[in-house]
């Protein structure tokens, strides 16, 4: 049923938002130049690796040794709008329809988080990663790695085809109000380093 859903979903949703996803594809393109969209290795259900798919928010500004900025520096005012009214993150309805991740399940995060989890952590693996989730409507960004990771795990233990219908609502109202989507001084969120004391 959850299969169902999220192919029937990520249909919808792309036909819906395509007119939407060509002009910030223009846009980018006048703005920042090529690649229009943004393409990182993640990891998904059992750590497997995937290409997961987003809108180019950021430039490549790089300092004077030839390193590149920090994301918060990088990031352009057309890509603050992207992130904030969630445009960027359309491009995953492809992910969902390749099977690479659901409609709704623990966001997916860098690959090089995943030695980083204890063994209660890595457990979000044991789900597709979603678009959205149980974190997403209840913080996102602006609550701590531990508080996320927790929330995760409550989604793996409780997941149903109902859930995940009342948390589509609530991220309806998530997107309207654009609240939790970044921390003090960071696109996202800081680094997550490993929680010390238990499994690197």
């Amino acid at each position: 049923m959850k299969r169902v859903m999220d192919i029937c979903g990520a249909f919808v949703g792309l036909a819906l938002s395509l007119p939407v996803v060509a002009l910030a594809a223009l846009a980018i393109a006048v703005n920042m130049g090529r690649p229009i969209f943004f393409r990182q290795m993640r990891r998904g259900l059992r750590g497997k690796m995937f290409n997961l798919y987003k809108l180019r928010t950021m430039n490549d500004a790089h300092d004077e040794n030839g390193e590149l900025l920090p994301d918060a520096a990088r990031l352009t005012p057309l890509g603050r709008l992207l992130r904030r009214t969630s445009i960027d993150e359309l491009p995953q309805l492809w992910n969902v329809l390749r099977g690479e991740m659901s409609l709704v399940g623990p966001r997916p995060l860098f690959a090089r988080y995943y030695e980083r989890y204890d063994a209660r952590q890595i457990r979000r693996h044991d789900v597709k990663p979603g678009i959205t989730g149980w974190a997403q409507i209840n913080g996102r960004n602006a609550v701590s790695w531990t508080e996320k990771f927790e929330m995760d795990l409550w989604y793996v233990e409780h997941q149903s085809v109902w859930l995940d219908l009342k948390i589509l609502a609530a991220t309806v109202g998530k997107f309207l109000r654009q609240d939790g989507i970044s921390q003090a001084d960071h696109a996202t969120m800081p680094e997550f380093l490993g929680t010390p004391g238990e499994r690197s």
